[in-house]
């Protein structure tokens, strides 16, 4: 079977569905491949309040709100000795509160609206190999234009597109398969292992719906996360080095280290005194990584395609979402002629990169926050120069924080640390605890203004998601 599209989108999770989803409605001709039948399992249900706006550009708002989801409107952190509870309902946040969802029913709901707009979604259907029209299929010379795919159901063909959306997650079809692009990082390379609770109690003393994050006195840290089926997800994260030793120490067993790690945060512990695990535990490990770039000829990386940090700050879904955002803006100017291809995917991969490194800032400076100032844990969890190196922070956020006009020219060698001193000190009157009242909003813009250009375009909403020139051609 040999067929065409406009766009070719590899992946139905919430990247893939968001970009298949505006260009969908847009008319433009969109196949989405998924090699998994929804609704499938997946981790990371906490989501942050800057994706309300990116659901309402989206249209699928009260779908998903009529879904009984429930309602996240903070967090609470019990990390370094000190606990403090953070409210969303702050003047300048993008919405009062977010949701605490299971990934099956969310996913699936973004992808039935995909499927709603107009997007060709075939589900158990796998895309197998890339072809460019220059410098071979293994080439990252030539550009992307065809794929070929195998169906559960539909046998096996090729399809040719004039633009390919990788939001294949954490496989990574272009940047394992045929780029050899990703890099895992040096810091973060940790493990998570969780599962699930019911009969727990609620955590009194934070917002309503929270996530609980917990540290641990030297090697790690664990979340509590209520879901609206009645059940607690209850998350383990540490450092591989401990991990290995913890899981010794317990004869090989997963299990007893989750189980001895509890005990050892009380508040936690107090919370699942009447409950019982109701699930096999699950795990992941080194799962922090980066793209070296984010877009070639014919093709985007986006969502867990692209990169990866950290569950600290339950930044995965945003980043995902963002992505699929803006890739769908980006390809929808370039099909109607409105920007040329190079600076159409310059823009891409700046303002892309800017948010995943803003992210990527903010993890490890919070991280330095742990009461085990000297333990492994907290050393392993710093970016290493290699890590730091590719960071254009004169264009990222730490400018504004700091208050210095590029860093590139300020004398310092740690730039994260920078950023670390200026945002413990207390703002706007609150006690000096976490990042010490800093809200992170005005971090992540959507750049859909001129003072938020990257490579000299911004984000136009209306009347539909599309890129503008910051002068006039």
């Amino acid at each position: 079977m040999h067929e065409e599209t406009d766009v070719l989108v590899v992946g139905g999770g919430p990247a893939g569905a968001t970009a298949a989803a505006l260009l969908a409605r847009q008319g433009h001709r969109v196949r989405v491949l998924e090699r998994e039948r929804f609704p499938r399992y997946h981790v990371g249900e906490s989501l942050l309040p800057s994706l309300l706006p990116v659901l309402d550009i989206l249209g699928a708002r009260e779908t998903v709100e009529a879904h009984g989801f429930i309602r996240k409107t903070g967090a609470f952190y019990g990390w370094g000795g000190q606990e403090w509870s953070l409210g969303f309902d702050e003047p300048g946040r993008p919405a009062a509160y977010s949701f605490q969802v299971i990934r099956s029913e969310f996913d699936h709901l973004l992808l039935e609206h995909a499927r709603a707009q107009g997007a060709d979604v075939r589900e158990e259907t796998r895309a197998q190999r890339v072809g460019f029209e220059a410098g071979g299929e293994t080439g990252p010379a030539g550009r992307a234009v065809e794929a070929t795919w195998a169906g559960r159901h539909e046998g096996a063909g090729h399809i040719r597109f004039r633009h390919l959306v990788d939001a294949s997650g954490r496989a990574g079809l272009l940047a394992t398969r045929h780029l050899g692009s990703r890099r895992v990082h040096d810091a973060f390379r940790n493990v998570a292992t969780w599962s699930y609770w019911r009969g727990a109690a609620p955590l009194a003393a934070a917002p309503s719906g929270a996530i609980g994050v917990f540290s641990l006195p030297d090697d790690g840290w664990l979340w509590a996360i209520p879901l609206h089926d009645g059940t607690l997800s209850v998350g383990l994260v540490t450092d591989k080095r401990s991990f290995a030793r913890a899981r010794q120490q317990a004869g090989g067993s997963l299990q007893t280290v989750y189980d001895d790690a509890i005990p050892r945060c009380p508040l936690l512990a107090g919370l699942l005194s009447s409950a019982r695990q109701v699930a096999p535990l699950k795990t992941e490990s080194d799962y922090s990584y980066v793209s070296d770039t984010f877009s070639g000829p014919g093709w985007f990386l986006a969502g867990d395609a692209a990169c990866f940090l950290d569950p600290l700050l339950s930044t995965g879904v945003h980043l995902a979402m963002y992505s699929g955002l803006l890739t769908a803006a980006t390809i929808n100017s370039m099909l109607r002629g409105d920007v040329d291809e190079d600076a159409a995917r310059a823009f891409y991969q700046q303002a892309y990169r800017h948010a995943y490194e803003r992210l990527l800032i903010l993890v490890s400076a919070f991280y330095r926050i742990h009461s085990g100032r000297d333990s492994y844990f907290r050393t392993a969890q710093q970016l290493s120069h290699r890590d730091q190196a590719p960071l254009r922070l004169h264009e990222s956020f730490l400018n504004i924080i700091t208050g210095a006009e590029d860093l590139h020219d300020s004398q310092t060698d740690d730039p994260v640390g920078t950023f670390l001193r200026t945002v413990r000190q207390p703002a706007n009157g609150r006690a000096p605890q976490g990042l010490a009242g800093h809200g992170t909003s005005h971090l992540l813009p959507l750049p859909t203004t001129a003072a938020h250009a990257a490579a000299g375009l911004y984000l136009n909403l209306h009347p539909h998601p599309h890129l503008h020139p910051t002068e006039p051609a």
